[in-house]
């Protein structure tokens, strides 16, 4: 057998335990708690685009439910640890995702994620960007910020109003790529958008902070109502590569517990795996304070400030070597 050797060279390595020491550094300058929260958990995520990867634990019964499922994110522990009253906190730990392999994905990844008491998706989007111009430096790169809105971004680059148009002007542009249409709803065709033809033309040295999203696609976001609602949201890309995804956070459990529900009805048309809803979370959210969170890919992080186009030239041991 050949393929024993990391595929990281040791620079990379090193560099990476940089960035690590980097991210304490300036939380822990900002007064961000570092906190741990289990990976295996008795509830899984309901999101239809995301899968997770299951297990059975076989010692007693008096430990708790059998069936375990491997974290997608921190997020529902961390939660539950700001309705408790820690605070201002962060995670930097392993997070898994089933069938998500390939140039820019490994089914098994590290994630950073933090939450902010008081503040909306606006300032931590600012702070984010802050974090991520600092790790470019790190690696000797320099780049200009530009934060613009959803509809902004697309009615810049197609002419359209993504939030009003019709399906039929969403899916002109994408003529060239002979896409089966069957089954796409209206966010397949906004997100294939995004990543055929506008993260292609993000410049490598930009970081670009996109808010306020379409309410169909808020997740664990708050809606802000008006003409057309829109879900506080916000990602972060540093040219092509999707780095961030965060929310000025929904703390309403009545209507976390029907998002749930859409999600799950979704997952039960596609034939998919129903994971248990986390009634924990919704037992917390009530007393979680006014936040705004976000989770960031390390290993994204890491091509960005590498300029690499391959998620393995970052790790030690990707999938097909663990």
């Amino acid at each position: 057998m050949k393929d024993w050797k990391p595929t990281a060279n040791v620079k990379v390595l090193r560099l990476r335990a940089q960035l690590y020491a980097l991210i304490r550094k300036f939380f822990a300058e900002r007064g961000v708690l570092e906190v741990e929260t289990p990976i295996l958990s008795m509830a899984g995520n309901t999101d239809p685009n995301i899968d997770s990867f299951q297990l059975q634990f076989i010692g007693p019964r008096s430990a708790g439910t059998g069936q375990r499922w491997l974290r997608t994110s921190p997020e529902f522990p961390l939660k539950r640890m700001l309705a408790a009253g820690v605070g201002d906190c962060y995670e930097m730990g392993r997070v898994f995702r089933n069938g998500e392999a390939g140039r820019r994905h490994n089914p098994e990844f590290t994630m950073l994620e933090w939450y902010r008491v008081g503040w909306n998706h606006h300032k931590l989007m600012d702070e984010c960007a802050e974090l991520v111009k600092e790790a470019l430096h790190l690696a000797g790169r320099r780049a200009t910020v530009r934060d613009v809105s959803f509809h902004q971004l697309y009615q810049d680059s197609f002419g359209f109003d993504p939030l009003t148009c019709s399906e039929a002007e969403l899916r002109a542009p994408l003529a060239v790529y002979d896409i089966d249409p069957e089954g796409l709803t209206r966010d397949d065709w906004l997100d294939l958008l995004m990543t055929h033809l506008i993260q292609p033309s993000i410049p490598a040295n930009r970081v670009m902070l996109v808010f306020d999203y379409p309410a169909s696609q808020c997740a664990l976001a708050k809606i802000r109502p008006g003409d057309v609602p829109v879900a506080e949201r916000f990602e972060i890309f540093v040219g092509p590569l999707e780095l961030a995804n965060g929310y000025h956070e929904l703390t309403d459990g009545t209507e976390q517990r029907e998002r749930f529900g859409r999600d799950l009805a979704t997952r039960a048309k596609r034939a998919a795996i129903q994971p248990p809803v986390d009634e924990r979370l919704l037992a917390a959210l009530p007393k979680l304070p006014g936040c705004a969170g976000v989770a960031l890919g390390v290993d994204r992080l890491m091509m960005a400030m590498l300029g690499s186009e391959r998620i393995a030239d970052v790790l030690a041991f990707p999938f097909d070597r663990a």
